[in-house]
């Protein structure tokens, strides 16, 4: 008997008052779970500093809500407000809609308030200026449908504000400085993918702790302000996608960069020999601009950059004066679309790091060096239109790079024989190869069919000759075949009807190291697999019927090319065809299409 009294004396306290959640608590947090559908590990029996996701205090009050990624659907309801000590709520990555409860955002304690990756809509309500000082420090609303004019005096009673991320939205207005004067420890400000519009104000040069301006992808124009180089502990500065214009003369005060991204601007300067001073600078994205000239010598300087991104400019002359040497951190380097000359300089080759070199659509000379074989790590390299020959020479170079995953070599090796060749060895890591346009003539090779691992084979706009090989249907990953323009003979064989990619959905979440383009640069794709499924035959010499089985492979989304007339193409001079489709499922009827067939991947 006494041991039983014990027991129950003991069961008694575990669940007194005294060591569970407040009554309040509780009923706030279960009105909560009336409106979102939680789960029912939130049971009104138990106490709920023990359910998921909850944590108290000493005191048995709740101070942290983490309900990120539980796919919770519903609005966020007010009664979060009557939770007097919760310092951090996370509601991220998830479907709630409606908007933003005041009562959170003029709440006496949450710190931290992450309610991004929603679908939560309307806009930001202005707090007056009277409004007690607020002890917010973080406010992530990115990711949201909101709407409106961003606000301008609720900033002014948020003192303690170190953080504000409002991120892909569709907020209007202007950027607020009211942070940099009223909160003394604001440091991150991201305001990309938005429309603001205007200038970038000066006042954010009170913003001295500042470490991250974000305010890409909005319709900001002018120059960069002086006074926005006074913010020397700026580290990351991000505004690419704007209308900005102006010389980048100043950028040398800002000795704390890591990142620099102004590209698709209208920039117009050359790039300054002083850029040598941001000497911690990593990544440097200058790209779509209109920036020209000579690279400075000063870039070497720079030593710990592992991106370079200059495509789309004017700049030109030689790139001997950047000792690339200097650069053992640099992973990528984009050189795409300018007017640079001479020979690629033999200092690229000792960037034992690199992974991803384009150095297309230049005026570059001269034979490939053997010494690119030191770039052990090299996925992705283009050099189309670079003036190069002895393609079978170049191949043999190449396929020592046993990391290659994409290649893309066109416009080079103009009129020379597509290399049958079984000294031809390696690439067995190679997934995209472009020989297009290059009026090579001969037939498709042999040694193709040993590189087991290809997804995409573009040898468009050559003069090759035979029929199609049966054994192209062997591979087994192959989704993105364009063999257009040639004079290819024969029959169209029925085993190329069997790749089992053309009928498959599934494909290799794999992903480029550098942005592949088609056509013009503004179709842009990160993943092959984001490349439409292409069987390309048009404009060749084929004889007799056309496969019976040829329709099946529409089930999956495949492009079937068949017969085109030339048509002349936009931007860089690939060919571009008007093509007539044959599609049809299986069973079904023939349909034909009039579209744009696939430009040249670069």
């Amino acid at each position: 008997m006494l041991s039983l009294g014990l027991a129950l004396v003991l069961l008694i306290s575990l669940v007194s008052p005294i060591d569970s959640c407040t009554h309040q608590e509780k009923d706030s947090l279960l009105q909560i779970l009336a409106e979102l559908g939680l789960a029912v590990s939130w049971r009104s029996n138990t106490d709920c500093c023990t359910w998921e996701g909850i944590t108290c205090n000493q005191d048995r009050k709740v101070t942290d809500v983490y309900m990120a990624s539980r796919c919770l659907q519903g609005s966020i309801s007010p009664f979060l407000g009557n939770l007097t000590a919760l310092l951090r709520l996370n509601l991220s990555h998830n479907l709630l809609s409606g908007g933003l409860p005041l009562e959170l955002v003029q709440s006496s304690s949450i710190i931290v308030l992450d309610i991004s990756f929603n679908r939560l809509t309307g806009s930001l309500s202005e707090l007056p200026s009277s409004t007690p000082a607020q002890p917010l420090q973080v406010l992530d609303i990115s990711s949201n449908l909101f709407t409106g004019r961003f606000p301008s005096t609720t900033w002014e009673v948020m003192k303690s504000l170190v953080d504000l991320n409002a991120s892909t939205n569709s907020f209007t207005g202007q950027i607020p400085t009211t942070p940099c004067v009223s909160a003394p420890y604001f440091a991150m400000l991201d305001l990309s993918f938005n429309k603001f519009s205007g200038n970038i104000p000066p006042g954010l040069s009170n913003c001295s702790k500042m470490t991250l301006l974000s305010a890409g992808h909005n319709q900001l124009s002018g120059i960069l302000p002086d006074e926005l180089f006074n913010v020397t502990s700026l580290e990351h500065l991000s505004l690419p996608d704007n209308h900005l214009e102006g010389p980048l003369n100043g950028i040398m005060k800002l000795t704390n960069l890591v990142t620099l991204d102004l590209g698709g601007n209208g920039l117009n300067s050359n790039i300054p020999e002083s850029i040598g001073e941001l000497t911690k600078l990593q990544e440097l994205h200058l790209d779509h601009n209109n920036m020209s000239r000579e690279l400075p010598s000063g870039l070497s300087n720079c030593i710990d950059l592992i991106t370079i991104d200059l495509k789309s400019n004017y700049f030109s002359g030689e790139l001997t004066k950047v000792n690339f040497s200097n650069l053992p951190n640099l992973k990528k380097l984009d050189l795409l679309y300018n007017n640079f000359t001479g020979n690629i300089p033999e200092s690229i080759y000792s960037c034992s790091k690199l992974t991803a070199l384009r150095l297309s659509h230049n005026k570059f000379h001269g034979q490939l060096s053997e010494k690119i074989g030191n770039l052990k790590s090299l996925s992705f390299l283009s050099l189309v239109n670079s003036s190069l020959t002895n393609i079978t020479r170049t191949l043999q170079i190449l396929s020592t790079s046993r990391s290659l995953t994409t290649l893309f070599l066109g416009f080079n090796f103009m009129h020379e024989t597509m290399p049958d060749d079984y000294t031809i060895d390696g690439f067995e890591n190679l997934q995209v190869l472009g020989l297009n346009d290059c009026s090579l003539s001969g037939h498709i090779p042999h040694w193709l069919s040993k590189l087991t691992n290809l997804r995409m084979i573009f040898l468009l706009n050559n003069r090759l000759t035979e029929p199609i090989p049966d054994w192209i249907s062997s591979l087994n990953f192959l989704f993105c075949l364009d063999i257009s323009n040639n004079s290819l003979t024969g029959t169209i064989p029925s085993a190329l009807m069997d790749m089992p990619m053309l009928r498959s959905d599934k494909i290799a979440p794999n992903v480029f190291e550098l942005p592949a383009y088609d056509k013009i640069p503004s179709l842009q794709y990160l993943r092959p697999g984001a490349f439409p499924k292409v069987l390309n035959l048009g404009m060749n010499n084929f004889s007799g019927e056309i496969p019976k089985d040829i329709g099946c492979t529409s089930g999956s989304g495949t492009r079937v090319t068949l017969s085109a007339s030339l048509a002349s193409g936009i931007g860089p001079p690939a060919r571009v065809a008007r093509s007539e489709i044959l599609r049809r499922r299986c069973g079904g009827l023939w349909r034909h299409e009039s579209s744009a067939s696939w430009g040249t991947a670069r």
